[in-house]
């Protein structure tokens, strides 16, 4: 367990790279169970409804636990409530490959969502730490890595597939290996003092001034999500391709988020946020309309490839302009503001089973294009001086 006392000091290229780490861990067990979602489907023998359902478990789990998320933060050190939520992350993806029943699973997927909310938090809040140590924009590369590690998992997802290895052999190999780097790389994070908040209630809504922001991550963390759970699914019903075709439109989607978010740093030190966000939604909206309209392995794969780049660099922004509030840390304030912007990743992609079941996939990744449409409008309420 880490000590929450100040350990010996790091260069900020030491800190960097130890808070890398934890990106790349989130990124690549996230990305190892989204790559067995076909999978899962086939062995339970869901369909897109029953899938939908299933689904909410783990958002639900991540939205029950936001507040708490924020209460812990003011009370403990990023670093240790990283650590925890770190190992409890680990632990419950290696039991969701054991799931035989679907209220297994369920339950699997609650607690995963739990163990995703902690963790996810609790390291941006190390990287809003770390990027105050830094005279320029770094917080886009630290989520390109993530990004980068989800490919790495996609693509590591995409043979287990292939040579039929079994998604609780998958799974538990995965959850060992997270847990042995982060027994080794948690003593090289930042420390960073927790800050005291005035009592208030549990839940706590974002300042006026982060509204739009948080809106504009509800928009992109809903299509983030959506290609997660549903980008696999939409390529081996759709498009028609193999069960390991549809884990490969998966992988084309992040290798674009991945280099999207590593570009990211450089097109806001150039251009500005406000521009990022403008062609991000731009991004997202014609490349699920170009895989609605032309449903072929060819054009749906590069309308994967502008969703991916459209939603890469979103949610960094939003949260490092979040970590610069002036009236709650940046672990609450990113915990408030990820109370809006996860409602688009708890409400949204479980419906796409509903509205597929019922109007087929097509209508639903087309509804799903407004939300970047609806990024474009919500930039024109930026003011200036905060992009």
């Amino acid at each position: 367990m880490p000590s929450d006392k100040i350990t010996a000091p790091r260069t900020p290229k030491q800190l960097r790279i130890a808070n890398a780490v934890f990106f790349f861990l989130s990124g690549f067990g996230y990305a190892s169970w989204a790559s067995r979602i076909p999978t899962i489907q086939h062995q339970l023998h869901l369909n897109e409804a029953q899938l939908g359902g299933i689904l909410f478990a783990m958002p639900i789990g991540l939205m029950l636990t936001l507040p708490v998320t924020g209460h812990l933060l003011s009370k403990h050190s990023s670093r240790r409530i990283m650590f925890f939520g770190c190992l409890f992350f680990s632990v419950v993806l290696g039991l969701i490959g054991f799931s035989v029943t679907i209220w297994q699973l369920v339950l699997a997927l609650f607690c995963f969502g739990v163990s995703r909310n902690l963790f996810n938090i609790s390291t941006n809040a190390q990287a809003v730490g770390v990027q105050a140590l830094y005279n320029k924009s770094i917080m886009a590369t630290f989520h390109g890595i993530w990004s980068m590690a989800g490919f790495g998992g996609a693509a590591v997802g995409y043979f287990m597939v292939y040579y039929n290895i079994g998604t609780a052999y998958h799974l538990l190999g995965v959850s060992v290996l997270l847990v042995v780097f982060t027994l080794w790389f948690i003593k090289g994070t930042i420390y960073a003092a927790p800050v005291p908040q005035p009592k208030k209630k549990l839940f706590t809504l974002p300042e006026k001034s982060l509204i739009t922001f948080s809106l504009i991550c509800f928009a992109s963390m809903a299509c983030e999500n959506t290609m997660y759970d549903w980008s696999g699914i939409y390529f081996e019903k759709v498009i028609h391709v193999t069960k390991a075709g549809a884990t490969a439109g998966f992988v084309v989607y992040m290798i674009a988020m991945t280099l999207g978010r590593f570009v990211g740093d450089f097109a806001v030190n150039r251009f500005g946020i406000k521009n990022l966000l403008r062609f991000s939604g731009i991004f997202i909206f014609s490349g699920l309309l170009l895989s609605v309209l032309f449903p072929l392995p060819l054009t749906a794969g590069f309308g994967f490839i502008l969703v991916g780049l459209g939603v890469s660099c979103i949610v960094p922004m939003v949260f490092q302009m979040a970590g610069k509030s002036t009236t709650m840390s940046s672990g609450t304030a990113l915990a408030s503001i990820s109370s809006i912007g996860y409602l688009g990743f708890l409400i949204v992609p479980p419906f796409i089973g509903f509205i597929a079941q019922a109007a087929g996939l097509r209508w639903s990744f087309g509804l799903i294009s407004l939300l970047g449409a609806l990024v474009v409008v919500l930039v024109y309420n930026i003011k200036d001086d905060k992009a």
